[in-house]
């Protein structure tokens, strides 16, 4: 990391921003250009898990190659200044690496979607629609590699 000084190396402060933040971007490896999708998530384990339709380029793009980046960055504000070079952005960001394994077992699926749920608030529901169950796959994202970062003062207003 270049700005150490922003580093955060806090394991309880790094779980706090991938526990309470809403959108967690990947990035995939395509031939030419990344393909980048912000996903819901849920986190438990040093694991991010996502749901998703069965087929699709992030499913090729998966197939060919698991290893992936991602970024979840915690409530960022632009704070303006008088001149240009004087404005800045409070954050806190993850930025990681990892594999992601496509899961179509059901139950695994059931507990994939109870993580996600949980993560916004709806406590362990095991309740869906078997319809929808058996058209979607879980992607489970194993943690490798992270860092983490703030700018400015914390908590901000």
């Amino acid at each position: 990391m270049h700005r150490t000084d922003k580093e955060i190396s806090d394991p309880d402060l790094i779980d706090e921003i991938l526990k309470k933040s809403e959108i967690c971007r990947v990035a995939f490896s395509d031939d030419e250009f990344p393909y980048i999708v912000p996903f819901n998530y849920g986190y438990r384990d040093n694991a991010l898990y996502f749901h998703s339709a069965g087929s699709g380029k992030k499913i090729d793009l998966i197939r060919k190659n698991n290893k992936v980046c991602f970024e979840i960055t915690q409530s960022s504000r632009i704070v303006k200044g008088k001149k240009a070079c004087n404005w800045t952005t409070k954050y806190r960001s993850v930025i990681g690496f990892g594999s992601i394994e496509i899961i179509t077992e059901t139950s695994r699926k059931v507990r994939g979607l109870d993580i996600i749920m949980e993560h916004y608030g709806q406590k362990n529901t095991g309740r869906y629609d078997t319809h929808h169950l058996e058209r979607l796959v879980i992607l489970k994202l194993t943690i490798e590699q992270l860092s983490a970062k703030q700018s400015g003062d914390w908590p901000y207003n």
